[in-house]
């Protein structure tokens, strides 16, 4: 068929030409999509304002060759305009947002996982229902997880040996015991390795009752573990404010 329905979650715009955008989504469906947006920089656009990054929309396409086309839009959430005025919690969409992309690489393979992922994040983001860092770090490591890179927090991830074990290693794997441990892994407290596997497990009341030095120390290995499997960092993570 030509056309083409789906629920799509705004990633990106680019402009093109004059008046036009090239949208990247990630949708339920059809997993990530290019598509373009004709008119909708002229202030007369119909939905110019339902096609900015964070926002949730039904959406219908038209198959193109290179780009689909844009042919309706109706508004679900946009959460991108609730977040816009707080400029920490705006940084950690920014970060979702582009970390959701780098895990879809391949367009139109269906992302199913992940898009019920970042959608449950940036509706709890909006919500102000947890600690906006707390949200990012548990994003980036359920990512990692539906990526196949979930970092083992008690057993050693090389032996199995039982845990909890001093160390942590980006190249191993995460918690390694003394006999495996690689050259330069991290000594992180118990704490924080028990405070990431809260947040990738979903114990939101024991995240939140966690010392700020673990969360800190935490979010250095989370980020540090996501740079490693992504090869290169992500351009909105310098600018996360976190409090």
């Amino acid at each position: 068929m030509s056309l083409y329905r789906d629920e799509a979650l705004i990633l990106r715009t680019q402009k093109l030409g004059e008046a036009d955008r090239i949208i990247t989504m990630l949708t339920r469906d059809h997993g990530r999509v290019r598509g373009v947006a004709k008119g909708v920089r002229r202030t007369m656009s119909k939905f110019g304002a339902r096609l900015e990054p964070g926002s949730h929309v039904d959406i219908q396409l038209h198959i193109g060759k290179t780009f689909d086309t844009v042919t309706q839009v109706e508004a679900i959430a946009n959460y991108g305009e609730e977040l816009a005025n707080d400029y920490q919690r705006w940084t950690i969409a920014s970060a979702i947002l582009e970390t959701t992309e780098r895990f879809t690489p391949q367009e139109r393979e269906p992302a199913l996982q992940e898009f019920n992922l970042v959608v449950g994040a940036l509706k709890v983001l909006a919500e102000k229902r947890y600690d906006s860092s707390l949200i990012l770090d548990a994003f980036l490591l359920r990512s990692l997880a539906i990526g196949g890179y979930a970092p083992s927090m008690t057993n050693c991830s090389r032996c199995e040996k039982e845990g909890p074990h001093r160390y942590f290693s980006l190249v191993g794997g995460g918690s390694v015991c003394l006999d495996c441990r690689p050259s330069a892994s991290a000594t992180p407290a118990v704490e924080t390795l028990k405070l990431m596997g809260d947040l990738l497990s979903g114990d939101w009341e024991s995240a939140s009752a966690s010392e700020l030095r673990n969360r800190r120390e935490a979010n250095g290995l989370i980020t540090a573990y996501l740079h490693w499997h992504l090869e290169r960092g992500l351009r909105s993570m310098p600018m996360v404010e976190r409090v």
